[in-house]
């Protein structure tokens, strides 16, 4: 953004800020972010400390949507014609730089915002985000501040009591994602204040009680497998899943224990629906029918993510410095991925193809420098690698100095790079940098 002399909308003296008035996703495809976090067009003034956003006209540009909006802000009180040469000449450039096979109609008939708040809710509408949607935030977060505000534990209880059936799985991703926030930015005692509520809150909501059952369930499930260890058979897991008490156990069970629900697995459940009373033969049946629903869609997310790995393997294939494409999606890597380099390396060297060979060996060769390098990377994959939350807990104690910072950032980084193309093991990365939060958190209140 380039450096504009404008006015301090308090002193009205001339203040430098970067000014941004164009936000053309063909050109930029982050500038639909930088407009959304509201962080655009703000000045800080040396000579009054004013510290505010900076009226100023605004032409947002989806191709991909074919949105094409302006905001003209009411406080700058330009008359029409002056309106209409700011937009006009905003409104060239971003078609000046589009091919003539992009210039479609939608260019000729820009919409217009009376409000900066009624921009930000068309853009996010047409990412299926509603006005509901967000009035249902807005409320969350009015809400989590009346909490923060709670004079003493007893107010706090009955705010929540109050509030139950607000305070739901979207309320405490918001709670989680402002603790991430604050602790990214550095505000300790914020992202603290905020960890302790969203554990106070946990056993005093319906949502949040929900939440412990779950945990235990899928900790029960883990224990079971273990203390089946490697004597566990067809025969013991299919047991396993006829006993599960409840859903939240079924589902664990088979999404750790996927590879032994194969033929022979059902084939064992079949003789077994055979053999059955005619009292039990229906439940049964219910159990095969939706183990196979079940089965089906952990098959579906695998092939999703063998999918995602060998796009992004092509990319960093065609990359023209593969060492640098591969450092940029670093965050992405995990087992799909290497299962595919060696895949398709296999695949290369059958069909001759001594290029595409070669690259694929300098990819493997710069994964196994970065396992020697950074200290970091390779103590986040042996945190992953952990079979549960106490022997992380323990890796953390162990090695507490590395947990600084610099590493709480690097794990959030690679959580965020694999949100869109990998959401299981970003889900992962996010629960290990909770974890590693609160862990840090607790180690400097304790200094």
């Amino acid at each position: 953004m380039p450096a504009t002399r404008v006015s301090c909308p308090n002193c009205r003296q001339p203040v430098t800020a970067d000014i941004q008035q164009v936000f053309d996703l063909n050109q930029d495809p982050d500038a639909k972010q930088r407009l959304l976090s509201g962080a655009v067009n703000v000045i800080q003034c040396p000579n009054c400390r004013y510290q505010g956003s900076i009226a100023t006209p605004i032409l947002y540009h989806d191709p991909e949507k074919e949105i094409f909006m302006t905001y003209v802000p009411p406080e700058m009180a330009l008359p029409l014609p002056e309106q209409e040469r700011l937009i006009g000449s905003l409104m060239n450039q971003v078609i000046n730089n589009l091919p003539q096979e992009k210039r479609k109609g939608y260019l000729l008939r820009p919409q217009t915002a009376l409000t900066f708040q009624g921009m930000i809710e068309r853009i996010l509408e047409a990412d299926g985000i509603t006005k509901e949607m967000l009035d249902n935030q807005q409320k969350r977060l009015a809400l989590l501040q009346r909490l923060m505000s709670a004079s003493s534990p007893e107010v706090l209880a009955e705010i929540a009591k109050q509030e139950d059936q607000m305070i739901d799985q979207e309320f405490f991703t918001i709670l989680a994602r402002l603790v991430e926030v604050s602790a990214a930015s550095g505000d300790e005692p914020s992202a603290r204040r905020l960890a302790e509520l969203q554990r106070q809150l946990v056993p005093l909501t319906s949502y949040g009680q929900v939440m412990q059952e779950q945990a235990k369930e899928i900790d029960a499930a883990m224990q079971d497998l273990r203390a089946a260890g490697n004597e566990l058979t067809r025969e013991k897991l299919l047991q396993l899943v006829i006993d599960a008490p409840n859903e939240t156990r079924l589902g664990a069970l088979v999404s750790m224990a996927r590879a032994g629900l194969d033929y022979q697995f059902f084939q064992l459940l079949s003789e077994k629906i055979e053999s059955a009373s005619e009292a039990d033969r229906p439940r049964l049946n219910r159990l095969r029918e939706h183990l196979l629903e079940i089965t089906r869609e952990i098959d579906r997310q695998v092939a999703g993510r063998m999918q995602a790995a060998s796009q992004l393997l092509e990319t960093i294939l065609k990359a023209p410095n593969l060492e640098e494409a591969l450092m940029e999606n670093l965050g992405a890597v995990d087992d799909f991925f290497l299962q595919e380099i060696n895949r398709n390396l296999d695949a290369a060297r059958k069909a001759g193809d001594l290029e595409r060979s070669a690259k694929l060996q300098k990819i493997i060769a710069a994964l196994q420098n970065l396992e020697e390098s950074p200290p970091e990377v390779a103590f986040i994959e042996e945190l992953l690698q952990a079979p549960d939350e106490p022997a992380r807990q323990q890796l953390l104690e162990a090695r507490a100095e590395e947990v600084n910072p610099d590493f709480l950032n690097l794990l959030m980084n690679f959580a965020g790079q694999m949100e869109e193309q990998q959401p299981e093991m970003a889900g992962q990365l996010m629960a290990l940098y909770r974890q590693a939060l609160r862990f840090s958190m607790q180690r400097n209140m304790s200094s």
